[in-house]
């Protein structure tokens, strides 16, 4: 597997894993007789199933290694080699994206598809009309209808449905003819880029997968277009598996996952999300894992784009922090990586964030891997985030000044409509 993209090696001190619990006399231990599920009857990673809510949201995935290929932690290396994926393409091009902005970023990518068109491929871009009636404009728009290309927009305004546009399509995906795709964080726009942005670029992680899962990101999109949003749990194979928020088993798919890991999780917990306004349950979750001695840490940004959601996330601190979470600020940029990586050996990458918009209303998509390789990466990645980061204690955090109070207050109240 190859890192693309990897900031430097060096670490505070700060931002080594603290394997204080992992002695501790009061964490779960497995019971042979009923593997994946330790003595106090939670589930772990080793398991088949892990019921959450009444349903068995959480795939069967093998340990080891499978077929992904790359992780890519910088905007222009991604677009490089996805620029590069659509113009070998043979015979589709199926593209979904949040944001696809009409600037120095998007251009590229609609002349690289226009001319996959005209060589007989069939591209197809599905875009959410939230993210693009504020980034994209109707000249694209015409471009790319006019070069042949097939054009979808997610919940376009309606006057008879209007609430129907509070739900969005969050999902970033690139297939290439089945055989590879892309998928995380990062949308088409000029913040991500260092050549155009400069050292302000936001900080996000893609991945590129092959063989089963790219096969899986194919049919996930083409069930999408033609508006199958509710599909059946997908039996993965392998070590990885690519899972939307909806399924027809469970309408919080990616809440249950993540609740399932957070619980499970032995030995270490990592966890960065650019919006975080968790549900009581979730905050509920992460304090018990830090209780039982895992070392629970949470990485978000001290820059968000949206400032009433980084407010609402600091609404929160205070109880994560009595409870033993270690909490984090990202420093040099704004963070939008969205991971978790619990023991080394599960992990999510995708959309998805850890509030109520991801979780119940926005359509998202997210690999659950147990891939060895793409865990350790990942969470060597997020200490070298933190060797950037700021961590927060209870006691300095409750003489922070008055009207901070206020703001988080705010943030926290209007966290549903973030």
């Amino acid at each position: 597997m190859i890192y693309v993209g990897q900031l430097p090696t060096g670490r505070r001190g700060n931002a080594q894993p603290d394997r204080r619990g992992s002695d501790r006399k009061d964490v779960a231990q497995a019971d042979p007789r009923h593997p994946g599920h330790d003595l106090s009857g939670q589930s772990s990673h080793g398991g088949e199933r892990a019921q959450c809510g009444g349903c068995a949201c959480t795939p069967a995935l093998a340990e080891g290694g499978d077929s992904v290929a790359e992780v890519f932690t910088e905007g222009d290396l991604l677009y490089k080699a996805m620029l590069r994926s659509i113009s070998a393409a043979r015979h589709s091009v199926y593209m979904e994206s949040y944001i696809f902005a009409d600037d120095e970023i998007g251009w590229p990518f609609a002349k690289a598809l226009a001319e996959r068109v005209r060589a007989g491929v069939d591209v197809r871009v599905h875009l959410d009309a939230a993210g693009f009636l504020f980034r994209g404009s109707g000249r694209l728009r015409r471009y790319l209808r006019h070069s042949g290309v097939g054009l979808k927009f997610f919940h376009r305004w309606s006057w008879r449905r209007p609430l129907r546009y509070n739900r969005r399509s969050h999902r970033k995906l690139l297939v290439i003819d089945a055989l590879h795709a892309y998928t995380g964080g990062f949308n088409i726009h000029r913040e991500n880029s260092r050549c155009v942005y400069g050292q302000r670029r936001w900080r996000d992680t893609h991945v590129r997968v092959c063989g089963d899962l790219a096969a899986q990101a194919a049919e996930l999109f083409r069930a999408f277009w033609l508006g199958k949003r509710r599909l059946p749990h997908h039996a993965p194979r392998t070590a990885s598996v690519l899972v939307q928020n909806f399924s027809r088993n469970c309408r919080k798919r990616l809440r249950c996952l993540y609740a399932d890991m957070f619980a499970g999780a032995q030995r270490t917990l990592y966890v960065s999300t650019p919006y975080f306004a968790p549900d009581r349950g979730v905050q509920r979750k992460l304090i018990a894992a830090a209780q039982r001695g895992v070392d629970v840490r949470l990485l978000l940004p001290c820059k968000s784009d949206v400032r009433l959601a980084g407010w609402a996330a600091r609404a929160a601190y205070g109880t994560l922090l009595a409870g033993g979470v270690r909490v984090y600020e990202y420093l040099p940029r704004m963070l939008h990586t969205k991971t978790a990586v619990a023991d080394d050996n599960y992990a999510t990458i995708g959309t998805a964030n850890l509030d109520r918009r991801s979780f119940f209303l926005n359509y998202e998509l997210n690999v659950f891997t147990r891939n060895r390789e793409l865990c350790r990466q990942l969470g060597e990645q997020f200490l070298e985030d933190l060797s950037q980061a700021r961590e927060f204690d209870a006691e300095s955090w409750g003489r922070r000044i008055w009207h901070s109070h206020l703001a988080e207050t705010l943030g926290w109240l209007v966290r549903r409509w973030l």
